[in-house]
């Protein structure tokens, strides 16, 4: 009898994957709806205990945050350290996360194993940028989503061309651990840069400190370089290779520009 509650309870707790049509649905839900309302009623109700936020403790990093911990700080905060980051970057997730509370961050690094066998000398971004992100962000990110069901981006829609049909949920199908797709959460998607920067000075948020040196957008040190005025704000980012994401986000196909946020 003890056997089968527990294979009861078990039945019980798994949820099927999320769906094409659990995305529209949820797009639909929260069309026009202000993106704290938005993340207070899922982080509160429907995905509470199931959803992580992954940070890059970027340059616009900090809005997110801080919106997620106006709701709840004990939600796992993962960040993915590439061994290849700014010091600065490191510097300004434990100052940031420090400030606002958040009190269950977990870093995940790249396998050692995987570093000695594809990328040992440490230069495979100089030759394989593609690879290189596989190793150190793509496969630590799969291994720190293992057993959530959702998870919340910080990517914006302004940031790139190939970002400005970007939806506020979106179907994650990277899973590795056979759990099926997830769902990706960007409440920031259509939010402009002028809709940032005042919630930065609204709520007195701390900037990274490589922001005001030229870099908009913020990843690895070697593959990360000053933008140009006029430019996107991500086009410091694998500058002279055919490559606009990790690996983490894929390119969103054209469509209208998302709305501008309301608060």
């Amino acid at each position: 009898m003890a056997n089968a509650a527990a294979h009861a309870i078990d039945m019980i707790d798994v949820r099927p994957a999320f769906t094409a049509e659990d995305v529209a649905a949820l797009n639909a839900r929260f069309a026009g709806v202000p993106a704290h309302e938005m993340l207070r009623e899922l982080l509160t109700g429907d995905l509470a205990g199931r959803t992580a936020l992954v940070s890059s403790f970027g340059a616009e990093s900090a809005v997110l945050l801080h919106l997620v911990s106006e709701i709840d700080t004990s939600i796992p905060l993962v960040f993915t350290n590439t061994q290849k980051m700014f010091g600065e970057t490191l510097a300004y997730r434990d100052e940031l996360s420090e400030r606002l509370g958040f009190g269950d961050l977990r870093v995940f690094r790249p396998d050692p194993r995987l570093l000695a066998e594809k990328d040992r000398t440490g230069l495979r971004w100089s030759y394989d940028p593609d690879g290189c992100c596989e190793i150190r962000k793509v496969e630590p990110l799969k291994r720190a989503l293992k057993g959530f069901d959702a998870w919340i981006s910080g990517r914006k829609g302004f940031q790139a061309g190939t970002r400005t049909a970007m939806p506020m949920f979106e179907l994650d199908e990277t899973d590795a651990a056979g759990s099926g797709p997830k769902l990706k959460i960007n409440p920031l998607a259509g939010w402009s840069k002028d809709a940032l920067n005042a919630y930065f000075v609204e709520h007195d948020l701390l900037h990274h400190p490589l922001e005001a040196q030229g870099y908009p957008s913020i990843g690895c040190s070697p593959c990360t370089s000053k933008v140009l005025p006029g430019e996107d704000p991500r086009s410091g980012r694998w500058r002279g290779w055919d490559k606009v994401e990790c690996g983490i986000h894929t390119p969103i196909p054209g469509g209208p520009q998302a709305d501008d946020p309301i608060f």
